[in-house]
């Protein structure tokens, strides 16, 4: 019974408000004209002697100023012809008939204050002519007829963002989710989107909400995480289909956030690290196959090139001696083949200490003998 004044829109964040209808818009053109016929009214009226007071000469340059406030922030055909009849009776009640100089002069001024529109280079303004539709004015200067003609809605061209959240809604997979979206939409017609919608702002997003509760009920919880742009796609399409009797062109929608309940979320937590350790141990298990693998062709060749696997074993000796101050056990074998082939200048080594014991051992018997 109380709620008329809850907020229609909550389920659109930025949603526009309704604004009140006018007929006409301020500008600084249409101001300088009423200003312009106020300051001609005075003039007329102070030259011509009617000022007896200084209250008058208060009240003379009061009265134009309340007029063009009210005018701006009403903006009504109404209004002019109220506040007119309410001026000048009031002038004819306090300065007579002789007042009708000024109070005519000012009612010009502000029947020729809108006379001159201006629209932004952005902006289309719809005019309705005795309430039909007459023309799409604008960008630039246009005129309109006083008291006939009305600038009932300016529709902005450019790019618009929105974003919107859709309620809580259940997967194919049966999984309550809530998803945030951002809708980019522009009006190329502004005549179909004002004659063929009331509102043509929320349409536009309360059909992508449909749509987007729509293609959450249709897909699983992990295609929607994981195929989400032809998701957004399919969602702009159907959205557009609608919108494109309006005059309206929905370039993109964008799922900015899904928000799933909080176990679930520590269910695919673990499911994802149960994944990931399970590719780990695969990858691992391959990884062990290709090098048995590699390793099983390595010793064929080496079976059947007996040089081969002598440059192996001194690739093996070389790696260790490679470390520094490490010790190598070598085998006996590898050895022998070593002082065989005299690799490593082995034989001469072995050459060297033994002339050094041979010396030693005379020195000592010379010791001896003396």
């Amino acid at each position: 019974m109380f709620d008329w004044w809850k907020d229609e829109n909550f389920r659109i964040k930025n949603a526009i408000r309704k604004k009140i209808e006018t007929d006409f818009s301020s500008n600084p053109v249409s101001v300088i004209v009423f200003i312009a016929f106020s300051s001609a009214a005075f003039s007329i009226y102070y030259l011509e002697g009617m000022i007896r007071a200084k209250y008058d000469m208060y009240l003379f340059l009061f009265a134009p100023i309340v007029f063009l406030v009210m005018l701006m922030i009403i903006r009504k055909w109404e209004l002019i012809l109220e506040l007119g009849f309410i001026l000048v009776f009031f002038l004819w009640w306090y300065h007579g008939i002789m007042s009708f100089y000024y109070s005519g002069i000012l009612m010009l001024g502000a029947v020729m204050m809108p006379f001159v529109q201006i629209a932004k280079e952005w902006e289309r303004a719809i005019i309705l002519r005795l309430g039909k539709f007459k023309k799409v004015k604008g960008p630039g200067i246009f005129l309109v007829l006083p008291f006939i003609d009305k600038v009932t809605k300016r529709v902005d061209l450019r790019i618009r963002v929105t974003d919107f959240a859709a309620e809580t809604t259940l997967t194919r997979d049966s999984v309550t989710v809530t998803v945030d979206a951002l809708c980019f939409w522009l009006v190329w017609d502004a005549e179909k989107a004002i004659l063929e919608v009331e509102n043509y702002v929320d349409a536009v997003i309360l059909s992508s909400q449909t749509a987007l509760r729509s293609a959450i009920s249709r897909n699983n919880l992990s295609t929607l995480l994981e195929e989400d742009e032809s998701i957004e796609e399919d969602i702009r399409k159907e959205v557009d289909r609608k919108t494109t009797e309006w005059g309206i062109t929905v370039q993109h929608i964008e799922i900015t956030d899904i928000q799933i309940p909080k176990d679930l979320q520590d269910s695919l937590s673990r499911l994802a690290q149960a994944e990931r350790e399970k590719k780990s141990r695969i990858l691992l298990g391959e990884a062990e196959i290709e090098v048995a693998k590699k390793l099983e062709e390595a010793s064929k060749v080496y079976m059947e090139n007996d040089t081969a696997l002598k440059l192996k074993k001194i690739s093996v000796i070389n790696e260790g001696l490679k470390s520094g101050n490490s010790m190598i056990l070598v085998p006996s074998n590898i050895s022998e083949e070593l002082q065989s082939d005299n690799l490593f200048g082995i034989k001469a080594i072995n050459e060297i200490n033994r002339m050094k014991k041979e010396k030693k051992e005379e020195i000592k018997n010379d010791d001896d003998s003396q």
